[in-house]
């Protein structure tokens, strides 16, 4: 069941039609999707072992290592070699977003400010063949372990974890290129089957999330070296963790958007700011918003 309070702030953010479609999107079931990763398999072996094991698998028009397998389940591909031996990696399509707007290259010096458990982070790894510097926080001690165990089994040699609450970086440390996945309430990955969901997902959760942000944002523009860029996304589909964020920031004049293209096949959600990205929940994606930054 829904939270009354959330199918309110949706209707006054989106309008009844298109929070029906959000609601149809957390009642769909979501498919299996991967990222072949690059740095230890090639595309096309992958793709023969999977039709080895007889799984129907699908490319994705905006990524040559995603893919989209039909009739499985997450545990079906756990029992795959290609998933034991760290040749894939299974991720939402959503998720694979933010790294590839991100573009990161070799030899940056690149912070993923909250990058348990990994997924983007040995992404960022694949992209740049493990010519960058990857800087990984997390300040959670066992999410950290899940983090560095990926990070192993994905071969990305390129990051170095940094146990950390990401708000209490040194001012001294600079990057190139920042990730910034917030935290966030998870307004676009709802599970509505999920009996508790009322007890957790509430407004002291949002705003909680919201404080969080603000500080993070912050705190990536103050370690971003000028002129430089940065991915602001959460799995949210609220403004007040998206576009009111932005804004704030945008005000202070410290950073400008810098314009994001939609990927073809991506279901958007209308935004507030031209040149950021919302991503509509269905059966494929995950709510998401994404916004690039360039620091003044």
């Amino acid at each position: 069941m829904i939270p009354q309070f959330l199918l309110e702030l949706l209707e006054n953010q989106y309008g009844e039609e298109i929070t029906k479609k959000i609601i149809d999107g957390y009642n769909s079931k979501r498919v299996v999707t991967l990222r072949i990763n690059e740095i230890k398999a090639k595309p096309g072996e992958v793709e023969n072992e999977l039709e080895r094991n007889n799984i129907e698998w699908e490319k994705v028009s905006w990524s040559k290592t995603a893919l989209i397998l039909k009739h499985v389940t997450e545990k079906n591909v756990h029992d795959l070699d290609i998933y034991k031996n760290g040749k894939i990696y299974l991720q939402s399509l959503s998720s694979m977003l933010p790294p590839i707007f991100l573009e990161p290259r070799e030899k940056a010096d690149i912070l993923d400010m909250a990058a348990a458990p990994g997924g983007k982070t040995t992404q960022m790894a694949a992209m740049t063949n493990n010519k960058a510097h990857i800087t990984a926080c997390e300040m959670n001690k066992i999410r950290a372990e899940r983090l560095k165990f990926n990070i192993e089994k994905q071969g990305a040699t390129s990051v170095y974890i940094m146990i950390e609450d990401a708000r209490n970086i040194d001012d001294l440390f600079l990057f190139d290129q920042i990730l910034l996945d917030a935290p966030c309430s998870g307004s676009g990955t709802i599970d509505v089957q999920n009996s508790k969901l009322n007890k957790y997902f509430t407004l002291k959760l949002i705003e909680k999330c919201v404080k969080s942000q603000e500080i993070l944002i912050r705190k990536a523009i103050q370690l971003l070296k000028p002129g430089k860029e940065m991915i602001y996304s959460t799995c949210s589909v609220l403004k007040a963790e998206n576009e009111q964020i932005i804004e704030e920031i945008l005000k202070e004049g410290k950073a400008k958007i810098v314009n994001l293209e939609p990927k073809e096949g991506i279901p958007l959600l209308p935004v507030k700011i031209k040149g950021t990205i919302g991503v509509c929940p269905n059966d494929l994606y995950e709510g998401f918003f994404i916004a690039k930054l360039r620091k003044i």
